[in-house]
């Protein structure tokens, strides 16, 4: 066991000792509870109240809480008995319901008007006639069924919500309906979602997150101490059946985990970077239950000091999702990720607020806050309204970075290079698995202008919340297409997805960072190598995102290294958006369309052109959103050219028919792939100027290369010459290199090496 984690284990002893005893101290001294307590307390509710004429950001999330609120007193109490998956019309009333319940609470405490709590009031009366009736859902898709929802995950969805209602209106309800409603619906509701589950609830999965959460949350307002210990310590690991699998294929029992509960979660989850090894679609969705336990923790247990814990992991979560952004706030889609989910999302609305209310006040996060454009109605959306009417936000500058991925930061990790001039993005992963929601896609990459994607990563294949669409849920495509290697930029060895496609292996190992420097204003690098994901193969990538006076914006420098026991057939797709322009390869174009393979994501593939080298470099130029985009490549004359797009046997049209260039190099053992990409120009269809609209690049080789090094010089149409050195098997920072390139010597120090008007022979 590594140090840190033993120091994290001990303090986590500490935390629960400390907590349980102070909660069971708590629990004898009824009186002493003040209701609300949980997320907003009774002094937040009558500062709002108060300051509701004053603070325009407070008003407006008042007002819109008010106008939802009202609509569904005027639709009366509809609680149905659940029969849909998501989309579903009792899906769907069941998740406002809970939305409703939590915002008419919060109304009830600001407004003291009694029909609010009328309303959650019978509304719990509903449910609690309604909960014991209920059998398992009779949609039998998911690992753990929920009662209310298809799904234990939407069940801890509500209960979430629900118990900060219920702790709104504690006080209003008398004993009798108290009572009523713990012993029918909130106990019984908390038993299912744990010990009747706990292959749901018993995992380090951002599902037993909820589930919780949930149970904490509940648990804190009935101070019922068993709930409290169950949400903090989980369950017995005995009692999770070995080898079993979620809806997505993951085992539900991960190797080497001894520990459950809220804390294991933190510990397990994060890396000491905040980065959550999922992914920042599935980290946001996560960190609204993290955040809610999290605060009712803070409020009623501050002696734990959560927001603290792991050097404030928690905090440092959120920040690292808001720099997983492009240039509109969309999240990188890594993973199992849909597209266009952003830091505007609920939320992430409340991460804001909770982190900079009990986080430390960091004015950078004020600035998101006021581009969300909303706060929560509790104590956290005060604090932000508060200082953003006195005008103390600071710009959040999103800097390049490396976010460490697993829990001691030693499985790999996300490379963010942005340009000092412009506005690119270059995302580089080479993380762990990602669990369930990974994709086979070691040293993939992506690249952003602003918000536009320029070489886009494909993200998962499913219509979230559209019931025509497998009623929400993922599509079996999601399997077949967007998990698979070929879906991604990255290398494809012999037509087979990195592990074979098999998530039991690839959950076993990550790729490493070799390294990264982001300190030069003309040149930034990240690293990083692979040795398992492909049995037999070494992959070693390295790009660059360099900046310079001769390029409108920044150039991309991709260099892939491949080293083998034997000959292979390799693959390296680039995927782009919108239309093709032109290219020097000699095209020919089939008669009819057909896939390209039969399997691990090729059959998705048709084949559009083929085509083959013309003359050297490889070039091709595409217009997407009026800009201009070339890759420039060094491709050999037995290279192959696969004018691709997504699309083949997909009959329901579930997948984005996008567009792909795939290098194939056959019957090779050892290789590299260098590429150049620029972003260039513009196109005004009102004006119908295009300006700009050729590459600058008029060559980009491999000098020279042997074990050690490996040597790219790049030529550029004005006639200069640019030189880019990669120490293949040193990354230390302080090692001195000295190389014969081009009959003179070069002498360095670190594991590369760039400069710029070598004389060309």
């Amino acid at each position: 066991m590594e140090i840190q984690h033993k120091r994290n284990v001990i303090l986590r002893i500490m935390v629960l000792l400390l907590g349980v005893g102070s909660i069971a101290a708590f629990a004898q001294e009824k009186g002493n509870i003040n209701h609300p307590g949980l997320i907003l307390t009774a002094e937040g509710a009558e500062e709002i109240r108060e300051n509701l004429a004053s603070l325009s950001m407070l008003n407006k999330a008042f007002e819109e809480t008010k106008s939802f609120v009202d609509a569904e007193l005027e639709k009366g109490i509809i609680v149905p008995v659940p029969k849909d998956m998501a989309g579903g019309f009792t899906h769907e009333r069941h998740k406002t319901n809970y939305f409703a319940l939590q915002k008419a609470g919060v109304l009830y405490q600001v407004t003291k008007e009694e029909k609010y709590a009328l309303y959650v009031k019978n509304m719990f009366l509903e449910y609690a006639k309604l909960y014991p009736t209920l059998d398992l859902h009779p949609e039998e898709r998911s690992y753990a069924r929920g009662k209310i929802f298809w799904q234990c995950l939407n069940d801890a969805n509500w209960l979430v919500y629900a118990s900060q209602a219920y702790d709104c209106v504690y006080d209003y309800l008398t004993k009798g309906e108290r009572d009523n409603l713990e012993k029918n619906l909130f106990i019984p509701f908390a038993n299912h979602l744990s010990t009747e589950s706990p292959q749901f609830f018993n995992r380090i999965h951002n599902h037993s997150t909820w589930g919780i959460a949930g149970v904490g949350m509940i648990g804190l307002v009935m101070n019922n101490q068993e709930l409290i210990d169950r949400a903090l310590n989980g369950l017995s690991k005995d009692n999770i059946p070995k080898n079993q699998k979620d809806n997505d294929g993951g085992l539900i029992q991960k190797e080497g985990v001894e520990d459950f509960g809220f804390l294991a979660q933190i510990d397990h989850l994060f890396s000491p970077d905040g980065y959550y090894t999922e992914g920042p679609y599935y980290q946001r969705y996560a960190m609204y239950p993290f955040m809610m336990l999290a605060v009712g923790l803070e409020n009623l247990k501050p002696e734990i000091k959560i927001f603290e814990y792991r050097d404030k992991v928690l905090v440092k979560a959120v920040t690292a999702l808001l720099n997983l952004t492009d240039g509109n706030g969309a999240f990188f889609p890594l993973n199992d990720a849909q597209k266009g989910m952003s830091y505007k999302s609920r939320e992430l609305v409340a991460a804001v607020d909770i982190v900079y209310h009990y986080g430390g006040k960091n004015p950078e996060l004020l600035s998101i806050a006021k581009e969300q454009g909303e706060v929560l109605l509790d104590n956290a959306g005060l604090s932000v309204a508060k200082d953003l009417e006195e005008n103390l936000e600071k710009p959040l500058v999103k800097q390049s970075m490396e976010l460490r991925d697993g829990s001691e930061g030693k499985s790999g990790g996300i490379g963010i290079i942005r340009s000092s001039k412009g506005e690119l993005t270059l995302v580089m992963k080479y993380t762990a698995q990602g669990e369930g929601h990974g994709h086979f896609d070691k040293l993939s990459f992506s690249l952003y202008n602003g918000g536009d994607e320029v070489i886009p990563d494909y993200g998962l294949a499913r219509f979230v919340n559209i019931e025509q669409k497998n009623g929400g849920g993922y599509l079996r495509e999601n399997k077949t297409w967007a998990k698979q290697t070929i879906a991604h930029n990255t290398l494809v060895v012999n037509e087979k997805s990195h592990f074979n496609g098999k998530f039991d292996i690839g959950n076993q190992f990550h790729s490493d960072g070799f390294f990264h420097d982001f300190s030069g204003e003309q040149i930034q690098v990240v690293s990083a190598t692979d040795e398992h994901a492909i049995e037999g193969v070494k992959m070693h990538r390295t790009m660059a995102m360099i900046s310079d006076e001769a390029f409108e914006n920044p150039i991309v420098l991709d260099l892939l290294n491949v080293s083998a026991e034997g000959n292979n057939q390799y693959d390296l797709p680039y995927y782009y958006k919108e239309q093709l322009v032109s290219t020097n390869a000699k095209l020919e174009t089939p008669e009819s369309l057909k896939a390209f393979g039969d399997g691990f994501g090729y059959q998705h593939l048709w084949v559009e052109s083929m085509g083959k080298i013309q003359e050297k470099p490889f070039q091709l130029t595409w217009l997407s959103n009026r800009k201009f985009y070339s890759i420039t490549t060094n491709c050999v004359p037995e290279d192959e050219l696969i004018f691709a797009r997504i699309g083949a046997n997909d009959p329901a049209f579930n997948l984005r028919r996008e567009p792909a260039i795939i290098i194939r190099r056959k019957d090779t053992q050892n290789t590299s792939f260098v590429s150049v990409i620029e972003a260039h120009g513009s196109y005004d269809p009102v004006t119908e100027i295009a300006k700009n609209t050729y590459s600058n690049i008029k060559d980009v080789s491999i000098a020279q290369e042997d074990e050690r090094y490996v040597v790219v010089e790049i030529s550029i149409k004005s006639g200069e010459n640019w030189l880019f050195v990669l120490s293949k098997q040193d990354p230390d920072k302080s090692t001195k290199h000295q190389l014969d390139i081009k009959g003179g010597t070069v002498d360095w120090t670190g594991p590369y090496y760039f400069r710029k008007n070598i004389k060309s022979n």
